[in-house]
């Protein structure tokens, strides 16, 4: 009897811990938590108690992320983001393609994992959490890239928020250099806007439409990664969701009267995005964090500041 007790007590402890798994999960798609905290969560739920469901969560992530972002393309209004991206189209590619050179020699000198370099790079270059969440699903990158990358950029995402607004004040910025500096230098879509909104009006409208020209850019990014992925195969495998996800900017565009049903569909497809966060979190383990280590966060940091500095002179230069 004694034998048959004991032997249900992990039985009973995996279900509420699957239970508490499933309710936590849920609670991401109400609204009420941030896409960082959802990740967060999901690392702390796993690293005390364990993912109870380790291979449905991996399969569900992998899906959602394809899901959620081809929902984020209905919120992209073509006209806007070229009128915005066309003046510094030479500017963008330059900074972004600076970025991700500059990624990969940081990454190659402070030895850091494949994968997680170039998703450091990516979300550093482009708009943080949206393109890593893009080109993680392109690479089909394990949960320990992908986790890592992407608390690496909230991080840095978070800081962002509270110093740029002082710092554009302190070296005198006007509302047109802050709006594009901080477009250029914060990783995420939401922490342009929110530093932006605290400095005015017209650095909110600049930084918004130049950060959305930018994310256009997943699409050749992601595009060209899966080229080089699959250079040695016989039949290359590009990434469906890519192009998805640009038929969806293409129908917000041509069919602009249906807004409020865009505007549903991307605030599904940020939802999803935090389930998927958490999920991901989720998939990592504390000896696959071990193995990690510090590096990733370093060059992450490196390389923000190097992007910072670089994206201020040629701000200046810009618009002088």
């Amino acid at each position: 009897m004694h034998a048959e007790c004991s032997s249900m007590k992990p039985s009973t402890s995996q279900t509420v811990i699957r239970i508490a798994f499933l309710g936590l999960a849920a609670t991401t798609l109400t609204g009420w938590i941030s896409p960082p905290i959802a990740l967060a969560a999901g690392l702390v739920f796993a690293l005390t108690l364990g993912n109870p469901v380790p291979d449905t969560s991996h399969k569900a992530s992998k899906l959602l992320l394809q899901w959620s972002v081809v929902g984020l393309g209905f919120g992209m209004n073509l006209p806007a983001v070229w009128s915005a991206g066309k003046t510094g189209f030479g500017f963008t590619v330059a900074t972004i393609w600076g970025t991700l050179l500059i990624g990969y020699l940081l990454g190659r000198y402070l030895k850091v994992e494949s994968q997680t370099s170039t998703l450091v790079s990516v979300g550093t270059s482009i708009c943080g959490g949206s393109a890593i969440a893009a080109v993680g699903a392109v690479l089909e990158a394990d949960a320990r890239a992908m986790s890592v990358s992407l608390c690496t950029v909230f991080v840095l995402n978070a800081v962002a928020l509270f110093i740029f607004p002082p710092l554009g004040h302190a070296l005198g910025m006007d509302q047109s250099h802050f709006g594009l500096w901080s477009a250029i230098a914060i990783h995420d879509t939401s922490s342009v806007v929110g530093a932006a909104a605290k400095y005015g009006e017209e650095a909110l409208n600049i930084a918004t439409t130049v950060k959305l020209s930018r994310a256009l850019w997943i699409v050749p990014i992601a595009l060209g990664l899966a080229l080089l992925k699959h250079r040695s195969a016989t039949k290359v495998k590009l990434p469906w969701f890519i192009f998805a996800f640009l038929a969806a900017a293409c129908i917000r565009t041509l069919w602009p009267h249906g807004e409020i049903a865009y505007d549903a569909i991307k605030h599904g497809a940020r939802l999803g995005l935090t389930l998927t966060l958490f999920l991901i979190g989720a998939g990592l383990s504390r000896s696959a964090l071990k193995t990690v280590g510090i590096r990733p966060m370093i060059q992450g940091v490196l390389l923000w500041i190097v992007v910072s500095m670089a994206g201020l002179v040629a701000v200046q230069c810009l618009l002088h």
